[in-house]
């Protein structure tokens, strides 16, 4: 945002984004998933990724990056995952192995920032948010979901209502139980929509619908405080959001991946990202010196923003007069204008 268009606020919010797999953790989320059950991991997605293909021979599009969703449906009805309920999924999720660094990270940025705006004598905080194309059940249930504001990925339905169900007189209460629909489903597309809620407030203000149309210095989080954080071209179409609305783009690798870190380069070389760096979030690794850099970098850019406000709107009070002082005066009394006293 343009100095000239700055608006001043009591409180400043900026937002960390974060994707999951591979970002976050090593690989992917569904590993602990398919342990349990005795199923191999590749085999299964071996069959996702085939399944775009074979389904086009049929004459039907399918997304590829939610035909698993499907396939894990398709698993529990025909038994490998019978039983497989969003309870158990949650439970799941505290198996996950998280990247070097987490969930420490979390809480020591929110720090840093708020320790950072302090010093510009700013009320500045930081909240941090999950936008996944995996299982919202199983993020919930790891050990990251207690240091983040919000989560948004894939859910499923159990024991979904019959036809008819309002003429009903009874209806099961039970909670709990096998999934067998989906829910919401998240591809790298629907991803921009969760960017947006958190932009416009609607996740902290259901009465706010996300196509509301709200002038961009009442929206809740700019786009110029947001840092999306993701692990490749996959999530370029956020990475563009982001990047063209003013925010930051960062991507991440596995250090020992020579195939993720040239993907990595390829996003910066073409621009869609700022930079990017390892998926370790240890103290003193590359990404968290580079993010806090990036935080201390907005704080300052709001204090400039705030300081020029001020300036502009506060008139110089009035002065005894010396000669050649009549252009002065009339340039102050000019900044009065519209000013309610």
């Amino acid at each position: 945002m343009h100095a000239k268009n700055a608006q001043l606020r009591n409180r400043h919010i900026l937002a960390c984004i974060w994707d999951f797999d591979k970002t976050l953790i090593p690989g992917y989320m569904q590993a602990p998933l398919f342990k349990a059950y005795g199923i191999d991991e590749a085999s299964f997605w071996k069959e996702v990724n085939r399944l775009p293909e074979i389904y086009a021979h049929r004459g039907i599009h399918v997304s590829k990056d939610t035909v698993y969703l499907n396939h894990l449906l398709s698993y529990v009805k025909n038994g490998p995952l019978r039983g497989l309920s969003n309870k158990r999924l949650y439970e799941l999720g505290t198996q996950i192995d998280f990247c070097p660094g987490l969930p420490d990270f979390f809480d020591s940025l929110k720090r840093h920032t708020h320790e950072a705006g302090a010093r510009e004598k700013l009320d500045v905080c930081l909240e941090h948010y999950i936008i996944s194309t995996g299982l919202a059940q199983m993020i919930r249930g790891s050990k990251i979901a207690a240091h983040v504001d919000g989560i948004f990925g894939c859910e499923f339905i159990e024991q979904p209502l019959p036809p008819g169900y309002e003429t009903q007189d009874e209806l099961s209460l039970a909670d709990s139980g096998e999934i067998s629909q989906i829910g919401v489903m998240v591809d790298n597309t629907i991803k921009t929509r969760f960017i947006f809620e958190i932009n416009k407030g609607t996740n902290k203000n259901a009465d706010i619908d996300v196509n509301a149309v709200i002038a961009k210095n009442d929206r809740r989080v700019l786009f110029e405080n947001m840092i999306y954080i993701a692990d490749g071209p996959s999530d370029v179409p956020v990475f563009s959001l982001v990047t063209k609305e003013g925010g930051i783009a960062y991507a991440v690798y596995h250090e020992a991946s020579e195939a993720e870190f040239r993907q990595n380069d390829q996003l910066d070389q073409t621009g869609r990202v700022h930079g990017y760096g390892p998926n370790d979030y240890s103290n003193n690794s590359f990404t968290p010196r580079w993010l806090r850099k990036r935080v201390e970098d907005m704080i300052e850019r709001i204090k400039r923003e705030q300081e020029y406000v001020l300036n502009a709107r506060v008139a110089k009070p009035p002065r005894h007069l010396h000669q050649g002082d009549e252009t002065e005066a009339r340039k102050n009394m000019g900044n009065t204008q519209g000013l309610l006293f």
